[in-house]
């Protein structure tokens, strides 16, 4: 392959060893570097056991969950402060923080990394198997946020007045349509892919990026799944609202909006800008690993994805 700009190593003529290596430190990382780090553990987690993703997930589902925490108690805790909303949407960051940098499995997250292997390599069998790992990883968040939610409603692991400012959250969720819910997703699940997209160039950064964006979620008041299910329980546990709310006019329309602008805008995208440049699909470690798992299970072996 031609050698590109991007690729080139820096020009040593005239520079001591020493200002080389700074050179090649404070490059950027190029589209096509980026595109193969988040397609790289898209594979790797396609490949991880269905056992170990699902504890992932469900782990993601009560992390997320602190995410709501933080928002009723600083909703409580600034009641009659004058920029309350904007103090209380700070606290929407701290469960994303936890379960991103916790490395855990967050269904958003995965509407980019195993999408990018599927869209490079296109075989029945990767996408296959990122929709195995779609369906435990969502089923496995959403049993999380269920979980947190039956808690604090029924287990009293938090305060009243906090459960209160949770529950006043989630009411101004619930206020909207399925519509509503559906056309505020898309942003949000493109803003979680451009987090994942951005996380292998902002070395040092990496709280700061994802602080930025999941806080621009919650001031625009756009709609994310995992974290919505858990308001939508709260609610539903509380009797506020019925089962066919929560479900159909809240949680799977904010899950296809979020499929929408992390899928089908952002990941394509992504793809679309690095497709004349990674060139055709060679026997890829996705498809050797699968080889090997059905023949593992085939013989008798673990559990594979």
């Amino acid at each position: 392959m031609t050698e590109r700009p991007e690729d080139a190593e820096p020009e040593k003529s005239g520079y001591s060893d020493k200002e080389v290596q700074q050179i090649d430190r404070h490059r950027s990382l190029s589209p096509r570097a980026v595109y193969e780090v988040v397609s790289q553990e898209g594979r790797e987690e396609i490949l991880r056991p269905l056992w170990s993703l699902w504890w992932s997930g469900i782990a993601a589902g009560i992390g997320i969950s602190a995410s709501v925490l933080s928002e009723g108690i600083l909703h409580q805790t600034f009641l009659d402060h004058p920029y309350r909303g904007a103090i209380e949407n700070m606290g929407y960051t701290v469960g994303f923080i936890l379960v991103i940098l916790g490395r855990l499995q967050l269904f958003t997250e995965n509407t980019i990394t195993v999408v990018l292997p599927v869209l490079k390599e296109k075989s029945l069998t990767t996408f296959g198997c990122a929709a195995r790992l779609w369906a435990v990883v969502f089923a496995a968040n959403l049993l999380g946020t269920a979980f947190v939610a039956l808690l604090t409603v029924h287990g009293g692991t938090v305060g009243p007045e906090y459960v209160e400012g949770m529950k006043e959250v989630g009411r101004h969720f619930a206020e909207n349509s399925a519509a509503e819910a559906f056309k505020y997703g898309v942003p949000a699940g493109f803003f979680i892919a451009a987090i994942v997209w951005m996380l292998p160039s902002s070395e040092g950064f990496e709280i700061f990026v994802i602080f930025l964006f999941t806080y621009l979620i919650a001031m625009g008041d756009f709609t994310h799944v995992v974290a919505g299910s858990h308001e939508a329980f709260l609610l539903w546990m509380s009797g506020e609202i019925g089962a066919g709310k929560a479900w159909l006019g809240l949680i799977l329309p904010s899950f296809a909006g979020n499929v929408l602008g992390g899928t089908g805008l952002f990941a394509l995208l992504a793809y679309g800008q690095v497709a004349a440049e990674i060139g055709p699909a060679r026997a890829s470690p996705t498809e050797e690993g699968l080889r090997a798992h059905a023949a593992e299970r085939g013989a008798g072996g673990g559990r594979s994805v």
